[in-house]
């Protein structure tokens, strides 16, 4: 099989990685130990998303960070003058992950102001009043805005999992030294604990996790997908879910898991053909790749269930993030 190389909306991942510098691992290991492959949800019965029922990035990110044996500074809250004060104190130290932000606000992005531009997460470099320098992973290195309006996008009041907005990581320093290849086999038991579903986690009525958030995709498929079901999906559903498990494959291989690994390619390759029907509105066929797909999850997390590590890392790792 031949990895996928190229771009896709891995923007937490990407932003991480610029913030470890040097030291980071690849974005396919970050991604991966996020648990971002690991699952599917249809949030309030509506909203499909191709990962763990009840995730979100900002569970991802701190289970990452700490799998790879860092830490961080992590703030949030006040208002808009008392975080651009915070924001600006921490730059002064280096740079800094921002996010989310509210990516339809960013106005460097073409199209924009977009109420419907969903959460984001980018590396401010430099901040003053008037004017805001950052990296933004989805193709913008050193873009620049009015201050003002980068605090408009970074209060998220879009964004439904936010507690406390004006979020941003900074400091982060390296608390024991983990390869790679340790970080992802201490991060299984998390990553089979998504994939066996979580009812311990705040989900709006309605939603679904698994085989039947994807079983229920489906049927909505069969009905004929609202249009906005089909935006997200092709912009953004089905291109981030595609490449988040064909590097869990990958990651799977590197643990010489070759059963997870042959299971999770499978996943990728299904999701990555979801793309053709649903741009030409083929909703039937959509609706076969999604009932294929839908049984898969139960056999990844059996097959991760084989390996003895998914049952020996330590509670403080499996605590991070799961």
């Amino acid at each position: 099989m031949l990895d996928y190389t190229g771009s896709g909306p891995y923007c937490y991942a990407n932003s991480l990685a610029m913030a470890l510098g040097s030291e980071s691992p690849s974005t396919a290991v970050i991604e991966t130990l996020t648990g971002s492959p690991f699952g599917a949800q249809l949030i309030a019965g509506s909203l499909p998303l191709f990962d763990p029922y009840g995730w979100h990035p900002e569970i991802g990110l701190d289970s990452a960070i700490a799998h790879l044996g860092w830490s961080c500074e992590r703030t949030e809250g006040g208002t808009p003058a008392e975080a651009l004060q915070r924001l600006r104190a921490a730059c002064s130290r280096g740079p800094v992950l921002a996010g989310p932000v509210d990516m339809g606000l960013l106005l460097y992005q073409p199209g924009t102001p977009n109420a419907d531009g969903g959460d984001h997460y980018v590396v401010v470099l430099a901040v003053d009043e008037d004017t805001t320098e950052l990296h933004d992973p989805h193709g913008h290195p050193y873009a620049t805005m009015p201050t003002p309006a980068f605090l408009a996008a970074w209060e998220g009041k879009s964004i439904g999992y936010l507690d406390a907005p004006f979020v941003l990581r900074t400091h982060f320093t390296r608390e024991r030294r983990v390869s790679p290849t340790e970080a992802l086999r201490q991060s299984l038991p998390t990553a089979a604990r998504w994939l066996a579903g979580r009812d311990d986690l705040p989900m709006p009525p309605g939603s679904l996790g698994g085989a039947a958030a994807v079983e229920a995709l489906a049927d909505m498929a069969a009905q004929g997908l609202p249009s906005p079901v089909r935006t997200l999906l092709t912009h953004f559903g089905v291109r981030v879910g595609a490449r988040r498990l064909n590097d869990a494959a990958t990651c799977l291989d590197e643990l010489e898991l070759p059963h997870a690994a042959s299971i999770a390619r499978r996943q990728a390759r299904i999701l990555g053909g979801l793309q053709y029907p649903l741009v030409q509105g083929d909703d039937r066929a959509a609706a076969a790749r999604l009932r294929e797909l839908a049984p898969t999850y139960a056999r990844l997390h059996a097959a991760l269930r084989e390996d003895p590590a998914t049952n020996r890392t330590s509670t403080a790792v499996s605590s991070n993030g799961s």
